[in-house]
């Protein structure tokens, strides 16, 4: 059974980003996405951080969640 706990923190730490609270709040202030914009699209993702994030989004387990996450928190700037 696979009991890791994923969140934006183990997120960033697989995308090779700071990770603590204030770098991800930093990050997703400084990354505003325009409604238009996939996530997976954005043009500062790095192919390899493009890859992961297609590999979480298609996952079924609480990966899919923390992606949505990200993706709700870049839309919003917040």
């Amino acid at each position: 059974m696979d009991l890791e706990a994923y969140n934006l923190k183990t997120l960033f730490d697989q995308l090779g980003l700071p990770s603590d609270n204030k770098a991800i709040d930093d990050f997703i202030e400084a990354h505003p996405l325009s409604p238009d914009t996939k996530l997976v699209d954005a043009p500062f993702w790095s192919a390899s951080q493009k890859q992961t994030l297609e590999e979480w989004i298609g996952k079924d387990d609480d990966r899919a969640i923390v992606f949505d996450e990200l993706n709700v928190r870049l839309h919003d700037g917040k």
